[in-house]
C-alpha cells in the first residue's frame, strides 16, 4: 500500500496500565500517602506523546472490563489516539503499576501484572486490515517474554512490513517482567541473561529502527561492552540503531558501528534538573519518532527525542507530562531556561493549556449555583431548604432535555445544594463548573477549607473550579491585593490539582466604570501572574468594551479557552440584546446564566405551584430561548465578519 494511502502514522502494540504515581516526594514508596492515576505502560505513553506531536497513532492492546479499563480507552481517545485496538478482556483485570520518586536516582516501582489484561494478547488479536494501514508499527521488548504478545507482536510487524511500512523495535527491558528479579525491584533495569538476548534478537530482521538505552543495547547485543553489543545487532540488522545516554542525549548509528560512541551521529543535548526518570525513554521515542516518520534527518529526530525527554524528566508522572508540538516548539526556540525547567512558568503554562481536554468553541451553561438567592427564595416562600437539593437535580433534567448529549452545554451546580445533582451529571457528556467562592464577600473568601489545595483534592478533575471576585482595578491598595493574594493561591492550587479555573469578575456596585474597566482589571490579574482558563464577565452593550477585553485576553494568553456571558439577573428581552452585541468577539464563547432562567420557576416550585415536570419543562424552555437567540446571534455576526 502507498505511504499517502496510510491513514495512520503510527500503531504501537503491547503494554498498558494505569500508573498510580506517589505524590510524597523523597519518601519510601511504604510511606506515600496518597498516588495521582494516570495513563502509563511504555507503547501508550509512546502512542499518547506521539499524538501531543501531532502523529495519528494507534493503539493495540486490552484492558479490563472494568474502570481502570475504561479510563484507560477514555484517555487515549481525549488524546486523539485510536482506540480500535483497544480491545476489553472479561477475564482479566487492567494491568497496574504503583510509582515513587524517592530521591534523584531512586524510583521504586512494583508492576501489578498478574495474569493482567495487556499481557494475554495474541495473534488472533492482530486486525491485519487495521495494521495494513498504518505507516509504521511499534514492538515492545517486554512483550516478547510471553507467548501470546510475542505472536500479536510478530504478527503486526509482519503486516506493516509487507504492506510496505516500517517497524520500530524499543528494547524496553524490564527484568522483573523476566522474572529475573524479586517482585520488589522493579526500578532494576539490567540482569545479564542470554536467554532474554536469544529471544529478543529473535525480532531484528524485521526492524528498520532500534531503540533503547546502553543496559538495554547490551541486553540485546549480548554482550556489556556498549560498542560490541552494537556490533553484534549490526551483524543481524539494517535498522537505524539508536542508543539513548540519558543526559548526554542520544547517538545514533545508520551504517557501521565505529570504534566510540562519539563518532556516531548526534544532536544537542538539554542539561535539566532530573526530578523524575520514569516516561523519559517513552518520550524520546514519540519524539525521535515525529521526526522519523516525517522523514526528518536523523540529527532532528535526534534532537526532539532529546528535547521530549528533557521535558518529561523534568515533572511528575509519564503520559501527563509529554510535550505537545506548540509545547515543543517553545522549548526548542528558547536561548534560556531554568535549570529547574518545571519553573519555567511559560512553558509550564503552554504545556497545561494544549494538553487540556476537549474544544470549546460553543459553551451554554446552565448557572445553578446559586446559595444565597435559594435561600432568599426559602425565605420568601416559606419553603424547605431540604428541597434545595433536589430542584438542582430537575435543572439538570432540564439541560438534558435541551441538549440531549450535547457537549456545548453545561451546567454550574455548588456541593452544598447541588451536590445529588453534581454526583448525577458525573455520567453526562456536559461542562461542569463548581463555585469555590463564600457567596458575596468582599474580600474574597474561600466557601472551603483554609487550605483551597486541600478542598480541590477532593473534586473530581472535570469539575472546573469557579471563582466569583467582586474586583475593580481602582480599588484600595489593601483590599485589591488582599484579593490578589487569594486569586493567586487559587490558581496556583488549581494547576496542582489539575482543576481548569474559571474566574468571574463583577465590578463592585457604586464605584466609576468605563469602556476601558473591566480589560483593565483583567490585564492587572494576567500581570500578578493568574492565567484562567476561563472568563465570566457581566453583559455590556458597549462594543468598545469587548474589543479592550478581547484585546487584553489575546495579548496575555492567546491560549485562554474564552469568555461566557454572565447574567446578573438581567431580564430575558435585556439579556438577548446583550447577546447581539457580544457574540460579535470571537473570544465570547457562550454564557452561563442562572437566576433569568430558574428564579420565578424555583419560586413556584417551592411554593407548590409546579410539580416536578412542570418545573423540567419551564427551565428547559428558557434555556431554549437563550441558546436559540445566542445561536442566531453568533450566526449573524460571523456573516457580518
Amino acid at each position: 500500500m502507498a505511504q499517502d494511502a496510510k491513514t495512520l502514522d503510527l500503531i504501537a502494540v503491547g503494554r498498558s496500565s494505569v500508573d498510580l504515581y506517589g505524590q510524597q516526594i523523597g519518601g519510601r514508596l511504604e510511606d506515600m500517602a496518597s498516588f495521582a492515576k494516570y495513563l502509563g505502560g511504555s507503547p501508550t505513553n509512546t502512542a499518547s506523546g506521539g499524538a501531543r506531536l501531532g502523529l495519528k497513532t494507534g493503539l493495540l492492546t486490552k484492558v479490563g472490563a472494568d474502570h481502570m479499563g475504561r479510563f484507560i480507552r477514555e484517555q487515549l481517545a481525549r488524546e486523539g489516539v485510536d482506540v480500535a485496538g483497544v480491545l476489553t478482556d472479561a477475564e482479566r483485570l487492567t494491568a497496574l503499576v504503583v510509582l515513587g520518586i524517592r530521591d534523584r536516582d531512586t524510583f521504586p516501582l512494583i508492576f501489578y501484572r498478574e495474569n493482567c489484561a495487556d499481557m494475554a494478547l495474541e495473534a488472533g488479536d492482530v486486525d491485519e486490515a487495521w495494521f495494513v494501514r498504518a505507516g509504521a508499527v511499534l514492538i515492545n521488548g517486554t512483550h516478547l517474554s510471553q507467548p501470546g504478545v510475542y505472536a500479536a507482536s510478530l504478527k503486526a510487524a509482519r503486516a506493516v512490513k509487507a504492506a510496505g511500512g516500517r517497524v520500530a523495535f524499543d528494547i524496553d527491558y524490564r527484568p522483573v517482567l523476566w522474572g529475573l528479579t524479586g517482585k520488589d525491584a522493579g526500578e532494576n533495569r539490567f540482569v545479564e541473561n542470554q536467554d532474554v538476548t536469544r529471544k529478543l534478537q529473535e525480532v531484528l530482521t524485521l526492524c528498520d529502527l532500534i531503540v533503547g538505552t546502553e543496559e538495554e543495547i547490551h541486553i540485546l547485543g549480548g554482550a556489556t561492552d556498549t560498542i560490541a553489543a552494537l556490533r553484534a545487532i549490526r551483524e543481524r540488522s539494517d535498522a537505524l540503531l539508536v542508543c539513548k545516554r540519558g543526559p548526554d542525549g542520544c547517538v545514533a548509528f545508520p551504517g557501521a558501528v565505529p570504534d566510540s560512541l562519539d563518532e556516531g551521529v548526534s544532536a544537542r543535548g538539554f542539561k535539566v534538573e532530573v526530578f523524575n526518570v520514569l516516561g523519559a525513554g517513552d518520550a524520546f521515542m514519540a519524539g525521535f519518532l515525529r521526526g522519523w516518520l516525517r522523514g526528518e534527518r536523523i540529527e532532528t529526530c535526534c534532537e526532539w527525542g532529546n528535547a521530549c525527554g528533557a521535558i518529561v524528566v523534568s515533572r511528575h508522572g509519564c503520559a501527563p507530562a509529554m510535550p505537545t508540538w506548540i509545547e515543543l516548539e517553545q522549548f526548542l526556540s528558547e536561548r534560556e531556561r531554568p535549570f529547574r525547567l518545571r519553573e519555567d512558568k511559560d512553558l509550564e503554562h503552554t504545556h497545561w493549556a494544549t494538553t487540556r481536554q476537549g474544544v470549546h468553541e460553543e459553551l451554554t451553561v446552565l448557572a445553578m449555583d446559586h446559595r444565597s438567592q435559594f435561600e432568599d427564595l426559602i425565605a420568601e416562600t416559606g419553603g424547605d431548604a431540604d428541597r434545595i437539593p433536589h430542584f438542582k437535580t430537575l435543572a439538570l433534567r432540564a439541560v438534558e432535555a435541551v441538549a440531549g448529549g450535547d457537549h456545548r452545554f453545561g451546567v454550574l451546580l455548588d456541593g452544598r445544594f447541588g451536590f445529588d445533582a453534581l454526583a448525577q451529571a458525573a455520567d453526562r457528556p456536559y461542562w461542569i463548573g463548581r463555585p469555590i467562592e463564600l457567596p458575596k464577600s468582599r474580600p474574597l473568601v474561600f466557601e472551603s477549607s483554609a487550605d483551597v489545595a486541600t478542598e480541590l483534592a477532593e473534586w473530581p478533575l472535570n469539575h472546573v473550579v469557579k471563582c466569583l471576585i467582586f474586583y475593580h482595578p481602582d480599588d484600595e491598595v489593601d483590599l485589591r491585593e488582599r484579593q490578589e493574594r487569594q486569586l493567586l493561591r487559587l490558581f496556583d492550587a488549581c494547576r496542582k490539582t489539575r482543576h481548569e479555573l474559571l474566574v468571574e469578575v463583577i465590578l463592585p456596585k457604586g464605584m466609576d466604570s468605563d469602556a476601558h474597566t473591566v480589560a483593565r482589571a483583567i490585564r492587572r490579574l494576567y500581570a500578578i501572574g493568574v492565567r484562567p482558563d476561563w472568563w465570566k464577565l457581566e453583559p455590556v452593550a458597549d462594543p468598545a468594551a469587548w474589543r479592550e477585553i478581547e484585546l487584553a485576553v489575546n495579548e496575555n494568553d492567546p491560549l485562554c479557552r474564552g469568555v461566557v456571558l454572565l447574567g446578573l439577573s438581567a431580564p430575558e428581552a435585556e439579556l438577548l440584546a446583550s447577546f447581539e452585541v457580544a457574540a460579535r468577539f470571537p473570544i465570547i464563547k457562550g454564557f452561563a446564566v442562572g437566576r433569568t432562567i430558574f428564579y420565578d420557576v424555583a419560586r413556584d416550585w417551592l411554593s407548590d405551584r409546579l410539580d416536578d415536570d412542570a418545573a423540567v419543562k419551564a427551565l428547559a424552555g428558557k434555556l431554549s430561548v437563550l441558546v436559540e437567540a445566542w445561536r442566531r446571534a453568533r450566526a449573524a455576526g460571523e456573516k457580518a465578519a
